[in-house]
């Protein structure tokens, strides 16, 4: 069998979609060549925004037979596992802590694959490959953010130095609730009056709620929801990081994986609601609206998404980062490990005592949020 062979590409439209996509499977859409590809062409993730793709694939002669998106980033925005009292402490005592490597979904704080290969190749000889792009090309550290559990794993068995950083977000599962009603019932009743409460008080405000997916969504439709999405963050002072023409390659490229929560009044929409989905798992993201309005916001963003999981087979529900709103609303925590590589021996230990007590936190805020689900015992 030939050797494996590492190749950094400086764009994804380096590597033919039908290759890469040919490794990564359909439960995850963003770690699909469109996804990745709608990032960098639209200018969201380049040079000019800090991102500067610096792929890693495997080869074996013309087959390619691992990949990994990677960047080098100058910043350490749009991340969601945030690093900047590092980069802070390690600069002021005279360190560069930018260019650094990371492996993560630009702006996109989701749970999934990182790294995925060919059937035939050895996990291991695979990552010792790949390390050397981050421990032998002049990068201060290489994150690993929001990987899936097993890949972390395997990671720790071939670099067990790693460092490991504990967090945690909110998931929706499905218990074999049947529908919505049969999700209710698994509630406690104060739990139940209230969700019931906050949907009446959404149709008495003369709102109705539409979910349109793949070819539904027209470019009149796209063009409403970016307005909201920009609202979102111009509340903020800032715009997006996303621009419409990512969206707008998003829904030529890979329409089958996008929904559209539609939000109307009068027959006119005034608030929207854009979600991924794979094979198992929706994916919420991306949301906002023109209007004030009670409880909006959980229906848009929670109620209907699981309404739509119950309906389409899907059992998982990843609604976003941020929190204890979503626990009351059964979404429960779940506990996620980012990775890193530090070549400096003292910013190491320094970043080590950081990631040990901040265990000792999420681990007590787990078990906190556990027992504060609203479902009966």
């Amino acid at each position: 069998m030939s050797e494996l062979i590492l190749k950094q590409l400086p764009a994804i439209e380096a590597v033919a979609a039908t290759q890469w996509n040919a490794l990564i499977g359909d439960d995850h859409p963003f770690l699909r060549h469109e996804f990745l590809h709608a990032l960098e062409a639209s200018g969201a993730a380049s040079r000019s925004t800090g991102w500067v793709p610096d792929h890693l694939t495997l080869w074996r002669g013309e087959s390619l037979v691992g990949v990994m998106p990677h960047y080098r980033k100058f910043h350490s925005y749009g991340e969601y596992v945030f690093d900047w009292s590092w980069a802070d402490a390690w600069e002021r005592a005279g360190g560069r802590y930018y260019p650094k490597g990371l492996t993560a979904i630009p702006f996109s704080p989701v749970p999934g694959p990182r790294l995925a290969l060919a059937a035939d190749v050895d996990p291991l000889a695979a990552r010792d490959l790949l390390a050397g792009a981050w421990e032998e090309g002049g990068l201060s550290s290489w994150h690993l953010l929001f990987a899936a559990d097993e890949e972390v794993d395997a990671w720790l068995e071939a670099r067990p130095e790693l460092l490991v950083r504990h967090g945690v977000q909110f998931q929706w599962r499905d218990r074999g609730y049947g529908d919505f009603e049969g999700y209710l019932a698994a509630m406690t009743s104060k739990r139940r009056k209230t969700i019931r409460r906050e949907r009446r008080l959404v149709s008495e405000q003369g709102l109705t709620l539409h979910r349109l997916s793949g070819e539904q969504i027209g470019e009149r439709e796209l063009e409403h929801f970016f307005r909201c999405y920009e609202i979102t963050y111009l509340e903020r002072g800032r715009h997006g990081y996303l621009n419409l023409d990512f969206f707008r390659r998003l829904r030529r490229s890979m329409p089958e994986a996008l929904l559209l929560i539609q939000v109307r009044l009068d027959g006119q929409p005034v608030a929207a609601a854009l979600c991924l989905q794979g094979s198992r798992t929706l994916y919420g993201r991306y949301w906002g609206s023109e209007v004030l309005a009670d409880c909006l916001h959980f229906e848009a963003c929670y109620y209907q998404g699981i309404e739509h999981c119950l309906a389409n087979g899907l059992t998982c529900f990843d609604p976003g980062t941020q929190g204890e709103h979503k626990l009351t609303r059964g979404f429960a925590p779940r506990r996620l490990r980012s990775l890193h590589h530090l070549a400096d021996p003292g910013l190491r230990a320094a970043v080590a005592r950081f990631c040990d007590e901040e265990r000792r936190h999420v681990e007590a805020y787990c078990r906190a949020a556990d027992e504060a689900l609203p479902f009966k015992e």
